[in-house]
Formats: structure tokens, sequence, C-alpha cells
């Protein structure tokens, strides 16, 4: 496919987080863009301010003529869309060409260096300090994330067509459609069953990645991948050592198969993040960039929206944003806050995400959970999914073993006070609860 030949680009799920970002590059690039999602987000209106027309409701009469000409359109979409969706079926029965956002991602870097970042878990927090590191190391760098980077304010780094950086989504085994040339496997922890059936099926297609990298992989010290490894203390090909942190923030040596290097700084929170720092330097070294370049690089990366961001700092009241939706996240966010606050009581507040998931990992979310002091839970966000019987919100939070906990609908969220003496609140998931966190900060600068 030679996408210079295409004018116009029309996105079905327009709003998601990876699908944002491709329509950014092609609008950036000169392309027609338009598109379909189902509610407006704050995303949705970022692109409506840079001249793309989306509109909310399935119905192909609102699809602008110019994208019916099935000779200069191509259509993205996302798997998340319902089969019957009505303008997804338009296009397919027209005979248009219809990709999936994975397949039109791998067209977009194919003729570039692609450096790829695969793993169930640190995907985006490693895939944007690395963009960040190359961009300020003076490469001329277009990296596709999934978070919006507080550097950029963007879930895209736009730079030129020859070097990419891109997330390997596992899901739907959607990375297997990239050639990268650099790559990293972050994790291989079991999720998506409702896509594999069985974690080792999993496993066979991070293999499977791993086998189509042309040039360099690096994977977490442990996994069962031949490759260069990275860690902390584990005596790793790119291992990070002597980790401690001063003023609240961490401060590590790191050991490559070559060099030395010490007094690395980053400003963001937890162990996973060393570890996701190490992940990136280990790929931008490979690339080619000094680890005196990576590191001065490092100091200037604010981190990504939603990955443990504040949104109130005081001395009394803490509240913290983040898209942990997986027991181990979950698990990585309470580290961190205990760390972070020792002693002080924590609440947190989490709107699990698919009823799947919810189901096979429901022991795990409950021992996750329970290390909170307090806990809201919200109703299950089905995203892609109808219910399944049984999975419900009050289904998990009878196997959790806290006194004080509770369920809310969104609405009574908003609407109560959160009467609790916890001094940190946790707002955590990968559904809409990110659209209700700016609503709870007001309120509790309110009641505060």
């Amino acid at each position: 496919m030679n996408l210079e030949n295409i004018h116009n680009v029309y996105f079905i799920g327009i709003g998601g987080i990876g699908m944002s970002s491709i329509a950014k590059y092609f609008k950036s690039n000169g392309k027609n863009v338009a598109g379909y999602d189902k509610v407006s987000t704050t995303i949705t209106k970022s692109l409506q301010e840079l001249g793309i027309k989306i509109h909310f409701k399935d119905s192909v009469d609102l699809v602008d003529e110019t994208f019916k000409n099935k000779q200069n359109t191509i259509v993205v979409y996302t798997p998340a869309i319902p089969k019957n969706h009505s303008e997804f079926n338009y296009f397919l029965e027209n005979d248009f060409t219809v990709l999936k956002r994975s397949d039109i991602l791998g067209e977009i870097t194919k003729n570039s260096t692609c450096l790829a970042v695969a793993g169930t878990h640190g995907k985006t927090t490693t895939s944007t300090i690395l963009g960040h590191i190359l961009k300020e190391s003076g490469v001329d760098v277009t990296a596709f994330l999934g978070g919006i980077s507080e550097n950029y304010n963007s879930n895209l780094i736009l730079g030129g067509n020859e070097i990419t950086v891109v997330e390997a989504d596992e899901f739907d085994r959607s990375f297997l459609k990239l050639s990268p040339n650099i790559a990293c496997i972050t994790s291989m922890d079991a999720d998506h069953l409702d896509i594999y059936g069985e974690p080792v099926e999993l496993h066979k297609s991070f293999i499977e990645f791993a086998n189509k990298v042309s040039e360099t992989l690096i994977v977490k010290k442990g996994l069962p991948i031949e490759a260069k490894t990275f860690g902390l203390n584990e005596n790793a090909d790119f291992d990070a050592k002597n980790i401690r942190i001063e003023n609240g923030v961490y401060f590590f040596d790191v050991q490559t198969p070559t060099e030395f290097i010490k007094n690395i700084q980053i400003n963001l929170p937890g162990k996973h993040n060393v570890l996701n720092t190490v992940a990136a330097l280990a790929m931008a070294n490979s690339f080619g960039i000094s680890l005196k370049a990576i590191a001065k690089a490092l100091l200037t990366f604010k981190g990504i929206n939603r990955r443990f961001s504040y949104k109130i700092k005081t001395e009394n009241l803490v509240l913290i944003d983040d898209y942990a939706h997986h027991p181990t996240e979950i698990n990585a966010v309470i580290d961190s806050v205990r760390e972070m606050y020792p002693t002080k009581k924590v609440m947190g507040i989490f709107q699990p995400h698919l009823y799947s998931r919810t189901r096979d990992f429901a022991d795990d979310f409950a021992s996750s959970l329970s290390r909170f002091d307090e806990l809201i839970l919200l109703d299950i966000y089905p995203a892609r999914e109808l219910p399944i019987e049984g999975v419900t919100s009050s289904w998990l939070l009878s196997k959790i073993s806290l006194k004080n906990k509770r369920i809310l609908t969104k609405q009574e969220l908003v609407e109560k006070s959160i009467k609790s003496t916890a001094e940190i609140i946790v707002m955590i998931g990968a559904g809409d609860i990110g659209e209700l966190v700016d609503v709870i900060k007001n309120k509790l600068s309110v009641e505060n």
C-alpha cells in the first residue's frame, strides 16, 4: 500500500488512545481526516481542535460524502467496535480498504527503523521515555504513544518518518503486524485471556513477536526468551544498581555490556518506573545514544498523564490518578504509595475494566485491592464486552478482605461527599474513570 496516494482517512473509534495518535499523524501529514466515536471525551475534543470532524452517532448518513470515495479513502477501525456497527459494515460491503489500527501502524512504520516496546505492563511508560530520550538527543523521531506525555501534551511525538517508536500491543495479536528493528519485552503476565484463552497461547505470541525483531531484542531478566536482558540488581546486561531515594527522587547506577554510569536521576515514583527507565535506556543505547545523553534527557522527563499523576498534593491530602487495570499494575501503584507515604491511610477508588478480565483475575484483584486501607468500587466498565452472568462489582467486592469497602455508581461518586479519614486517595482503572478525576479533584479541593 502506498500511503502517499491516500487522501482521506476515516477512523471508527477515533477517540481511542492508540487510534487518536494515528489520526493526528495523518492530519499533520496533510491528509483529510474524520471519524466516529461513541462519546465525546478530552481526546476527541483535542482532535476537533485540530480540525478533525467527529460525530458520536453510528450513522452512515453522518459520514461526509468526501469519505465515500473508495478510490482515495482508507478506513481504520478499532477491534473494540461491535460487529454490527453500521458504518463499519457499510465500508466493508462497499469494498473500501478497511484496516485495523495494527495494520495501518505496520504500514506507517515498515519502511522506518522501528523501535517497538512490548509487554503486558510498562509499554506506555517505557515507550514514552524512549521517545523523549531520542527527541532530546536530536533524533528526528515520530513516536506513537499509548498515553498523553506531560512533556508534549500529546500521545504523538511528531518528527520524520525514518525513525519510529511504537507500543507493540499484544491485544488481538496486533504486535505481529510490526517489523521492529529494535524491541524490548517488559513482561509476559497473563492478560487478554478473552483473546488467547490460555496463558501459554499468550507466551507463544510473544515468542512469535520476538522472532520478528531484525536487530536487537532486549527482555526483562527472567523471561523465557533468549535475548539481551535488563533488570534491577539481577546481573542483567543492562542492570540498575545502587537504587536509592533522595528527597523523593530516584537515583541509580547502570551497568551496560560495555559501560558503567553513576547517578542517573528520574522524577517518577516507584521501582517499577526505574525498571521501565532501564528498558528505555537499553533500547536507546542499543540504537546508538550515549549514556551521557540519555541521563541528560531523563532529567527533563515529566511523566505521563494517568500514570501516578498527582492531582492534589498537599500536606493533608494527596489525590493520585493511575491507569492501572491489572492486579500486577495495582500492586505496583500500591507499592509506590506505601514507599512514598509509609505512615498514611490510603483509600482506593477502582473501576474494573472488562467482565472477562474481572472474572479471570478475580482472586488476584481481591488480593491487590485488599492492600488499601479503604476501598470504593465502581461498576465494571464493559468496553467491548457484553455482561457475563455472575461477574459484577458486588461479586468482586465479596472477595475483598477489607472491612471498610463499598460500591458506588459514578453518579454517586460525583454527587456524594467522600467521607473518609484517608490522607491519600488513589483513583485507578482503564475505563471512563479518568473522565471523573478532575471532577473529584475539584470536589475534594472545596471540601478540604
